[in-house]
């Protein structure tokens, strides 16, 4: 399976934000949603930087209080590592390992299609050794 059959299960909306919007409100947002990341993007929808629950306790620790007026295009992580629909779930995995990355935007044709985190890769995991665990009981039992 591939990136896109997760998005197929899960869908395609992504909680994104404008760069100019401020830490206060990225918190907000991500509380509200009960989500780790926002990926942020400009007004053609091209990802511009990614903002995580990592990076509100690095801003916070660095610049106290005053950081949550600071506007998401100051201290968002900017180097944001994609993939693509076709990325496979074992690229997924290598290159979240890697990259200590909780969650990968999706980018088609240089936009935003989607986001994938390390739980939607997991549930896919278990999914597929339970298929594969169903699959031998099945050729065991003849």
């Amino acid at each position: 399976m591939s990136v896109q059959g997760i998005l197929k299960e899960k869908g395609c909306v992504v909680v994104t934000a404008p760069p100019k919007a401020t830490v206060a409100d990225a918190c907000r947002v991500l509380h509200d949603n009960h989500i780790g990341a926002i990926v942020v993007v400009d007004e053609q929808n091209a990802i511009k930087g990614i903002f995580t629950e990592r990076d509100v306790v690095s801003v916070i620790t660095r610049n106290g209080s005053q950081a949550l007026a600071a506007n998401l295009q100051q201290v968002m992580w900017k180097n944001v590592y994609c993939c693509t629909k076709d990325t496979s779930i074992n690229g997924l995995m290598e290159a979240m390992n890697r990259h200590k990355a909780r969650h990968l935007p999706v980018q088609d044709n240089g936009r935003l299609a989607g986001i994938i985190s390390i739980g939607d890769v997991l549930r896919h995991h278990i999914k597929a050794i339970e298929y594969e665990a169903e699959y031998i009981r099945s050729y065991i039992a003849g």
